[in-house]
């Protein structure tokens, strides 16, 4: 599933995403960046070893304000951010699954 649209809602933070079944999400821009599904980031496994991300100096100026959203083929999106970072590639499944794991998320917090 792709998404038909892309939204940046700067008062709330967030990235809102409208999906090809209707269905939109909406995506704290701190999750995204925390979560940046990077070596960088996240660190990588090559075969069998586990490689941990760099040590993470302090956050920069415009760490979770996004300076431009590309497509990357036909499967996700690249995120730029103000403070410069940009290396996660934000694959539409992954991208749909936290949705739905953050929309299931906000419904329990409000029961």
């Amino acid at each position: 599933m792709k998404p038909i649209k892309i939204e940046l809602n700067k008062e709330k933070e967030e990235l809102l995403i409208t999906w090809e079944d209707g269905n939109t999400y909406e995506y704290p821009l701190r999750y995204l960046r925390d979560e940046s599904p990077d070596a960088n980031n996240k660190g990588e496994h090559i075969l069998w070893k586990t490689i941990p991300p760099p040590p993470q100096g302090p956050d920069k100026e415009g760490k979770y304000e996004i300076k431009n959203i590309e497509v990357a083929g036909n499967y996700a999106i690249q995120i730029t951010w103000k403070d410069g970072y940009g290396y996660g590639i934000y694959s539409y499944e992954l991208l749909l699954e936290w949705g739905k794991m953050l929309a299931e998320a906000r419904k329990k917090e409000t029961e």
